[in-house]
C-alpha cells in the first residue's frame, strides 16, 4: 500500500462513525451527567429529596382521627408541636404523624398497625413481563401508602434499570456502589454482605430502601455458572437466596414491596419464591394482555420446575391490578370485563386510573403522595389520590386478611 493509500485509510478511519458500543456508552455518560445536574437543580443544596409537610386535615385522615381532635391535642401540649404558617395553618412532618400514632396507641393499640409476633412479614412481588404496565409506579405508591399509614416498610428495587431507586432520589450510577444492591446479599462468592448493611433509610419516615443498579444483572450471569458447576447445593438453591436475605431483616418490617425486573429471569424467579403475595400489573390493551399470556405460561413452566426442586410457592394471595385505566375508553372497558370473566376476584375491584396528576408529579421524580394538592389542578389531584388510595386500601385489606385480622 502506497503512502497516499495509508493516509487515505487513516483519514477514513478518523471520519468513520464510532462503533455501536462506543456510541451507546458515550450517550449513556452524557445522559447520566445531565440527570445528575438535573437532580442537583431540583433538590439543592445536598441533592437529596425531602418529603413535604402535611396539613392538619391530611394528618388527621392518615391517623384516623378528626382535625378538631388533633387541634385539641396540640392546644393541650400533647404530642409533637406542629409547624405553623403565617396564616395559622398547622403542618406536620411524617415523623410527627408517627409520634402521634404512638401517643394515641397508648389508649388504643390499633392506631399503630404494625404486625404482631404471630403475623408474618408480607412480601409483595410486583411483576409483569412487559415494560410500561405501571409496575414501578404501583410499587412506589404501594410502599409509600403503607408508610404513610404507619406500617414499617421495606422497598426492594430488583430491577437493574433501577427506576424505583431513582424515584426515591438515588441515581444508580452515582449513589449506589459495588455491593450496595440486593446482589451484595445474594451473590455466590465470599464478598456477600448482610442485607441490614445494604438497607438505606429514605426521606419517608418508616420506609427503607434496598436500591438497585446494573450490578443486579450479575446474578443473572452468575447463577447459570453455579448451576452448571453444581456448587449451588452447598451455597443454597438460587431461588431461595432472596428469601434467605429478607429473613435476616424480618423483625424490622411489616411489609416488603419488591419491584421485579420486566423479564422472567433468575431475579424475578427468586422474588416470586420469596414472596408471600404476588401483584401482576396489567395495562388493558390487547397487545399487553397477549404479552401477559406469554408471561403467565412461561412463569408457570419455570415455577413448576422450582416447586419440584423444593421451592415453596404457597401465596397468601395473587391479584391482577389494572393500571393506566381510562374509564371513557370503550375497548379498555371491554378488556377489563374480559379479564374479570376469566379471573373473577383475582382481578382487583379497584383500578389505577390514568391521570395527568401522576405523570405531572413524575416530571420532578415525585409520586402523587409526595406532590402537594396546591401544585396542580385540585380536582385532577383529588381523583388521582382517590384512585390510588382505593387500590392500596384493597391490598391492605388482603394483607390484614392474611394476618387473620377482622376487616370491615
Amino acid at each position: 500500500m502506497g503512502r497516499s493509500s495509508v493516509e487515505t485509510a487513516r483519514r477514513l478511519a478518523a471520519e468513520a462513525p464510532a462503533a455501536m458500543d462506543q456510541l451507546i456508552a458515550n450517550d449513556a455518560r452524557a445522559l447520566s451527567t445531565q440527570l445528575q445536574a438535573l437532580r442537583a437543580k431540583l433538590f439543592p443544596p445536598e441533592a437529596r429529596k425531602r418529603l413535604r409537610r402535611f396539613t392538619s386535615g391530611e394528618a388527621a385522615k392518615l391517623i384516623g382521627v378528626t382535625d378538631s381532635y388533633l387541634r385539641h391535642l396540640s392546644l393541650g401540649g400533647d404530642g409533637p408541636e406542629p409547624e405553623k404558617t403565617s396564616a395559622g395553618r398547622r403542618l406536620y412532618s411524617l415523623e410527627q404523624i408517627h409520634e402521634l400514632r404512638l401517643l394515641l396507641a397508648k389508649a388504643k393499640a390499633s392506631y399503630v398497625p404494625a404486625r404482631t409476633g404471630t403475623e408474618h412479614l408480607q412480601i409483595i412481588a410486583v411483576t409483569n413481563f412487559k415494560g410500561g404496565s405501571g409496575k414501578t409506579t404501583t410499587a412506589a405508591h404501594l410502599a409509600q401508602f403503607f408508610a404513610l399509614h404507619g406500617y414499617r416498610v421495606l422497598a426492594v428495587d430488583l430491577d437493574p434499570q433501577a427506576s424505583l431507586s431513582a424515584l426515591f432520589g438515588y441515581q444508580p450510577e452515582f449513589d449506589v456502589g459495588e455491593g450496595e444492591t440486593l446482589y451484595g446479599a445474594i451473590r455466590y462468592d465470599g464478598n456477600q454482605r448482610p442485607l441490614a448493611d445494604i438497607v438505606r433509610p429514605t426521606y419517608f419516615a418508616g420506609l427503607d430502601l434496598v436500591p438497585g443498579n446494573l450490578e443486579l444483572q450479575e446474578f443473572e450471569h452468575d447463577t447459570p455458572k453455579m448451576l452448571a458447576d453444581r456448587r449451588h447445593d452447598s451455597e443454597g438453591m438460587f431461588f431461595a437466596r432472596v428469601e434467605s436475605a429478607l429473613a435476616t431483616v424480618n423483625a424490622s418490617y411489616d411489609v416488603a414491596v419488591i419491584d421485579c425486573p420486566p423479564q422472567l429471569g433468575f431475579l424475578t424467579m427468586s422474588a416470586l419464591c420469596a414472596a408471600t403475595s404476588v401483584l401482576i400489573t396489567v395495562h388493558p390493551q390487547m397487545l399487553d394482555v397477549a404479552s401477559m399470556n406469554q408471561f403467565l405460561a412461561m412463569t408457570a413452566d419455570m415455577l413448576a420446575v422450582v416447586r419440584k426442586a423444593g421451592g415453596n410457592l404457597q401465596y397468601d394471595w395473587l391479584r391482577y391490578l389494572v393500571t393506566r385505566y381510562e374509564p371513557n375508553d370503550g375497548p379498555q372497558t371491554q378488556i377489563v370485563a374480559f379479564l374479570r370473566s376469566l379471573f373473577d376476584e383475582r382481578v382487583l375491584t379497584n383500578m389505577m386510573v390514568k391521570s395527568t396528576a401522576v405523570s405531572d408529579a413524575g416530571l420532578s421524580k415525585q409520586t402523587i403522595y409526595e406532590a402537594g394538592r396546591e401544585t396542580m389542578n385540585r380536582q385532577t389531584y383529588d381523583r388521582a389520590v382517590e384512585s390510588m388510595d382505593a387500590v392500596n386500601r384493597e391490598i391492605e385489606s388482603l394483607i390484614k386478611k392474611a394476618w387473620g385480622r377482622v376487616t370491615a
